[in-house]
């Protein structure tokens, strides 16, 4: 059986890699990652901190998913991580998506926040989400 954190992250992945706005938004090519990019410029997303509880019923197993999206713009582009950040958002929020090994029940996006990086002065965009999903 597929881990839900897992299913849920290649969901979001293949519904990102589609979404031609969000390409644009990135450069040109899908820019999300697990850990960061040597390198990495421009803007790009990463997946953040996440937790799965048990949600279970007698009949159903399930999860509630609690996780983060980092979006990393440029030094002085806030609006361009803001961007995709909101694209991000829009294809997300209530999203049907297909999870092997699960069903999705729901995804509602819960806060985006935006911060300046200390050390780097890049500005951090966080997406914050929650799934509940049921063992398929």
């Amino acid at each position: 059986m597929t881990s839900p954190i897992l299913a849920l992250r290649r969901a979001v992945l293949d519904i990102a890699a589609g979404d031609q706005d969000l390409i644009a938004l990135m450069g040109g090519a899908l820019q999300l990652y697990d850990e960061p990019p040597r390198g990495a410029t421009g803007v790009y997303a990463l997946f953040g901190d996440v937790t799965a509880e048990d949600w279970s019923t007698d009949f159903d197993r399930g999860y509630t998913q609690n996780l983060t999206i980092v979006v990393w713009g440029e030094r002085g582009s806030a609006r361009d991580a803001l961007s995709a950040l909101e694209r991000l958002s829009v294809i997300l929020d209530d999203a049907d998506l297909d999870l092997a090994g699960h069903r999705l029940v729901n995804l509602r996006v819960t806060a985006m926040a935006s911060a300046r990086d200390r050390d780097s002065q890049r500005i951090r965009a966080t997406l914050r989400l929650r799934a509940v999903t049921e063992t398929a």
